[in-house]
Formats: C-alpha cells, structure tokens, sequence
C-alpha cells in the first residue's frame, strides 16, 4: 500500500517514544487522538520515526539566558539551522521486480479454465466425500 503522511501520530505512539500528549503539539508533533494503530509494524515505524525527530530536534528557551529543561544546549543552538521544505518525509524502497523467462509451459496454462475446474471441485467436494464413503460401506458388505 502506498504510504503517506497522516493528520497526526496516535496516543499509543507518543507514549511510546517517550513524548507527553501536550508536549507534542508544542515541538511541532500533530497528534491524532481518534486514530488507531491497526498493525504492530506501522506503530513501531511511527515510533521510529518520533524518536529520529526528538534526537534530531533543537529547542529554543523562550528567552535568551534562561535556559529549561529541554532545551537545547549552546553548542546545539550555535549549529542549528532552519530547514526548507518538507522534513523527513516517508519514503518507502521499492520491492524488487525478478524478471524471468517466459516459457512454453506458461504460455500454454489457461488460467481461466484451471479456476472454473477448482471452482467446480470446490463446490462437488460434499457429495464426493459422501458418495466416496457410501460406497466404501458398500465394498465392506
């Protein structure tokens, strides 16, 4: 399935990567509190993701010399700069395509007609196993 960026993490994930639901919206994390996580891979890539961009992240103090918990040190803020554009955006490797020969075997399977026979088996399948074990009833006399 195609990827895409979401209206906001979920609850579950925050908390998993360590992050307060009212922290978040505040070091720019959209939380999503109706959403649920479906599988257990996509929690944890959503996880991986918050914790690359809490490691990445640089906070400001709201006023120059009073510095909190949380906020970034000196070095960090000396280094930091303003990022253009989307930040770490999904992406996703592509699968790899193993070509293969086409062969005279392939080219001469009807696929259509093996469906309709598995289909019809499928279907019979009852009454064969009751015809079958009648007349197993019938050898033992």
């Amino acid at each position: 399935m195609k990827l895409r960026a979401g209206k906001g993490f979920t609850l579950e994930e925050l908390k998993a990567a360590g992050i307060s639901k009212k922290l978040a919206p505040t070091i720019g994390i959209a939380v999503d509190h109706r959403r649920k996580n479906k599988s257990l891979e996509g929690l944890q890539a959503n996880v991986q993701r918050l914790k690359t961009y809490k490691a990445k992240l640089v906070v400001f103090p709201r006023r120059a010399r009073k510095f909190k918990a949380g906020d970034s040190t000196a070095e960090e803020l000396a280094t930091a700069t303003q990022v253009q554009g989307s930040y770490m955006p999904i992406s996703r490797e592509k699968p790899s395509v193993e070509l293969v020969k086409v062969t005279e075997e392939m080219k001469s399977f009807k696929a259509y007609n093996k469906l309709r026979v598995e289909r019809t088996n499928e279907r019979h399948l009852g009454a064969r196993l009751k015809k079958a074990a009648e007349a197993e009833k019938e050898d033992k006399k």
